[in-house]
């Protein structure tokens, strides 16, 4: 039972998220997420939010079994994948890329992200397409992985 001054259990907010308006829905989604989808599908997005809800309140999965659903996934999968990079960047390191007639510098943080120019980025992707104006694979643009030109 659930009074008035107690918060709806996990189940009651799970359960309530079809009902609630776009407006509300999205934003739970911007609690969560740090940007939007590129689609708008409604039943995606009450997913995400109903996992994110969840993984709040009762904790996440553990790196080892997240990377072991990962290649299980990848085993019995029929579409090819691109395999990830080991690249392993300690925090502290800094970056140099000269783009532009400029140099740019990338400081690698604790918690896995980036920090360019003052601002907090969750890839070097990111940082790249911050620095280029258009879409980059962050590792390639900062030189950590080598890629095969093709003759024309």
């Amino acid at each position: 039972m659930n009074t008035s001054n107690q918060e709806p259990t996990l189940a009651a907010r799970v359960a309530a998220l079809p009902k609630l308006p776009m407006l509300e829905l999205w934003a739970l989604w911007d609690k969560y997420f740090p940007s939007r989808p590129s689609h708008h599908h409604r039943g995606y997005v009450e997913g995400r939010v109903a996992y994110k809800l969840q993984e709040e309140a009762l904790g996440g999965l553990k790196t080892e079994v997240r990377q072991q659903l990962i290649r299980i996934g990848e085993a019995q999968s029929k579409m090819s994948t691109r395999k990830t990079s080991d690249i392993r960047i300690v925090p502290g390191t800094v970056l140099v890329r000269e783009h532009a007639n400029r140099e740019h510098r990338v400081i690698a943080l604790a918690d896995s992200g980036f920090e360019y120019e003052g601002k907090r980025f969750k890839s070097l992707s990111a940082v790249a397409r911050q620095i280029t104006g258009t879409q980059w694979s962050g590792p390639v643009f900062f030189g950590l992985i080598k890629t095969e030109r093709r003759a024309k």
